[in-house]
């Protein structure tokens, strides 16, 4: 205990006491030194084992600057793909003897700037970032590179920094739906977008566009709406949609929270999901295979993700100097109920 009554860790002064050598022998024989004999390093590995003894990771990344472990920094925690994605990265840093410090940016500039500075306090071997909503010009995250920290941004990335990164084909994911939703029948299909300042939603904003030019039909401006991809923004983007004088026959959604707020407003009405009109969402959140009917949605292959990035950001902490890259992982479709017009063949 300490004099605050707080129960204290195991020391190298603790083991060296055991031991009756120096503090100074103990470090070194917990570090490999070759100064030390194997028979020591044993005798010091053996009382460490005994006593339970962690080593202050902050303590090490102070003296040598290198501390064995990864900053991640999301918009939030609370959504499946990013939880998902966190745990990707964990396994694999885990694996390789690195910790991992988790920060939410909540989608914001200013806890943007924080959590870097956090980062760069605790002198973390790499940053893996998915970048907030809010508008910025990302001067804060070439604070990073500029303390030759390696950055890797994923999902939500920027071109405006010469970063490595880790993205799915949104622009493929987006024709996917698409495809199926003409497949069923639906002609007149809405898309709720997301911010076009987020890369990815402009891809998927592209892929849409795409998907009707591939069928000759015209663009129609009423039926793309703008919103943050949240539950109340989906409801009354749906609610302006079916006020048209043409409402639209599906809507495809961005994100599976706005498809979800999109079809809560639909069943209010009473209107028949997918006979009257379909449904599909994006990123695949865990509710949209419990509700009724069933979302469709796209698999954006999140924990494949953090794995990727971390070894990523794992190789250029061990070996800095290598060109930027960008990796794109190819997401998968998932038919639900929603979306199934058609009997199955």
């Amino acid at each position: 205990m300490d004099k605050k009554g707080r129960k204290r860790g195991v020391t190298i002064r603790d083991i060296a006491r055991e031991l009756n050598v120096t503090p100074s022998t103990v470090s070194r024989a917990l570090n490999g030194s070759p100064r030390i004999s194997t028979e020591r390093k044993e005798e010091v590995l053996a009382v460490a084992k005994q006593l339970n003894y962690r080593p202050n990771q902050l303590a090490t990344s102070l003296r040598t600057g290198k501390g064995k472990m990864l900053g991640v920094m999301v918009p939030t925690t609370d959504r499946s793909f990013f939880s998902s994605v966190i745990r990707g990265i964990e396994e694999e840093a885990s694996a390789a003897g690195y910790s991992v410090m988790i920060c939410q940016s909540h989608d914001l500039v200013a806890k943007e700037k924080q959590n870097i500075a956090s980062f760069l306090g605790a002198q973390v071997d790499a940053v893996l970032a998915s970048l907030a909503m809010e508008k910025s010009k990302f001067t804060h995250y070439e604070r990073i590179t500029e303390e030759n920290t390696p950055l890797v941004l994923f999902d939500r990335i920027t071109d405006n920094i010469s970063v490595n990164k880790i993205i799915i084909n949104d622009f493929s994911g987006a024709k996917k739906v698409m495809h199926h939703l003409f497949e069923q029948g639906y002609t007149r299909i809405a898309h709720l977008a997301g911010p076009q300042q987020v890369a990815l939603y402009a891809e998927r904003v592209r892929g849409y566009k795409a998907a009707l030019a591939e069928k000759e039909i015209p663009f129609d401006p009423d039926l793309c709406i703008e919103c943050t991809q949240i539950l109340a923004e989906g409801y009354r983007a749906a609610q302006k949609l079916m006020g048209l004088a043409h409402p639209p026959d599906a809507i495809f959604a961005s994100g599976d929270y706005a498809a979800m707020g999109a079809m809560q407003y639909l069943q209010e009405r009473q209107i028949k999901i997918p006979e009257e009109i379909g449904i599909a969402g994006f990123s695949n959140e865990s509710f949209t295979s419990l509700v009724n009917p069933s979302i469709t949605t796209v698999d954006q292959h999140s924990l494949q993700m953090g794995i990727t990035a971390a070894k990523l950001a794992l190789s250029l902490a061990e070996s800095p100097v290598q060109t930027a890259q960008t990796t794109v992982l190819e997401p998968s479709l998932i038919i639900r109920n929603s979306s199934k017009r058609k009997p199955e063949p």
